[in-house]
C-alpha cells in the first residue's frame, strides 16, 4: 500500500471503531430511557447515565482523534478491551 492508501485504510478503521463504540454507549442510554418510560427509574437516574455517556463519548472521541491515525488504528488492532463506559464514570470523592 502507498502512504495515502495506508492512511486512508487507517482512517476507515478508526471511524468504524468509533461508530461501533458509540453505538454501544448510545444503547446504554437508550436502555436507561426505556427503564424511565417503564417507571423503573426516575429522571435523576437517567440524568446520571446521560452524564456518564457524555464523559465516555468524550474519552472515545479523544482516543479516535489522536494526531497519528495509523498509530490509533494499531491500537484498535491490538484487541485490548477498552471500556469506554467505565472511563466516563465520574470520579468519586
Amino acid at each position: 500500500m502507498t502512504g495515502n492508501s495506508t492512511r486512508r485504510a487507517a482512517q476507515e478503521k478508526v471511524m468504524s471503531y468509533h461508530e461501533a463504540q458509540l453505538e454501544v454507549l448510545v444503547r446504554r442510554v437508550a436502555a436507561e430511557v426505556d427503564r424511565f418510560r417503564a417507571g423503573e427509574v426516575d429522571a435523576f437516574d437517567v440524568d446520571q447515565v446521560i452524564f456518564q455517556y457524555s464523559r465516555a463519548a468524550k474519552e472515545l472521541w479523544k482516543f479516535c482523534n489522536l494526531d497519528d491515525v495509523e498509530f490509533t488504528a494499531s491500537l484498535v488492532d491490538d484487541q485490548r478491551s477498552r471500556d469506554w463506559w467505565q472511563r466516563g464514570e465520574p470520579k468519586r470523592r
